[in-house]
């Protein structure tokens, strides 16, 4: 896995989130004009805040659609909290070139919005599993 590294805009946004919330950021990483803050297990509930009323009050400060993820070693886990709004069922890994393939099985109800408009969603879940896993493609079932 590459190395990451953030450059002085993405230090203000990380240290504005946790001045802010208080919960810690592992990674923080624009993508699909949406930026997303991995934060340490344990932490999300800290950093969304009551009713999702922080990560609000960030959109609003940064103008910006922000995604909060929590961050996990295993990446079975860390795929399943990546999806978890869309009640995931289970992750499926296959062998692909280097590295793997995750098929993320969601509640049928929710495959369209894991998906996402012109597959927005799966864009951000595969940027996040290139930064921090051996997982080059990620698809929903």
């Amino acid at each position: 896995m590459p190395e990451v590294t953030f450059d002085t805009e993405t230090l203000g946004y990380i240290r504005l989130f946790e001045e802010r919330t208080g919960a810690r950021v592992k990674d923080c990483f624009e993508v699909e004009d949406k930026l997303v803050y991995l934060v340490y297990p344990g932490e999300v509930h800290k950093a969304v805040g009551p009713g999702g009323v922080l990560v609000d009050r960030l959109k609003g400060m940064l103008k910006k659609e922000i995604q909060v993820v929590e961050f996990a070693d295993d990446p079975e886990t860390l795929v399943m909290n990546i999806f978890y709004w869309y009640s995931p069922k289970k992750a499926e890994f296959a062998p692909k070139g280097k590295g793997r393939h995750v098929t993320v099985t969601v509640d049928p109800a929710w495959k369209a919005r894991a998906i996402g408009k012109a597959g927005k969603n799966l864009k951000v879940a595969r940027a996040i599993l290139l930064r921090h896993t051996d997982i080059q493609s990620v698809s929903v079932a």
